[in-house]
């Protein structure tokens, strides 16, 4: 019976301090809406609630259309296997460009060959160096337009 009785003298002084703690917040919420930066500013959130109601819409579309993509476990390995379709031949591609590289400065530092004016004449009419110094003009060109804008 003594438990009861502290239990019962436990909750009602809860209760009272509960009160009291609102009595105390209210006055400065009540204060704080008295100000008139805040009124202002609550004039301006009611006036654009339809805006912002719609936008809240939109944002819980997006959201659940988000969480369903995060979810699907079939797309998420479709898309994964699109970029492996995409990047798996850029991959080869620049593997090989590297290799090419590599094996081209090897081969150079091997060579001790002066290329002379002749030399350089011959190599004018190669036709993988004409292809170069064509994309070489045409990137050129392009970058001369571009300057110009």
């Amino acid at each position: 019976m003594e438990e009861r009785t502290m239990v019962e003298a436990t909750i009602p002084n809860a209760a009272e301090q509960s009160s009291a703690e609102q009595r105390v917040i209210k006055p400065d919420v009540l204060d704080q809406l008295l100000q008139p930066e805040v009124q202002e500013a609550l004039t301006q959130l009611v006036e654009q609630l339809p805006k912002l109601a719609e936008m809240m819409s939109l944002l819980t579309k997006t959201y659940d259309l988000a969480q369903q993509v995060a979810s699907d476990r079939v797309l998420i390995q479709d898309i994964v296997g699109g970029f492996k379709e995409v990047v798996k031949p850029l991959e080869e591609k620049a593997k090989g460009i590297a290799s090419a590289v590599i094996e081209a400065n090897d081969r150079a530092e091997q060579s001790e060959a002066t290329i002379g004016l002749f030399g350089m004449l011959k190599l004018l009419k190669d036709p993988e160096l004409q292809r170069m110094l064509r994309f070489g003009q045409a990137y050129l060109d392009i970058v001369a337009e571009r300057k110009k804008q």
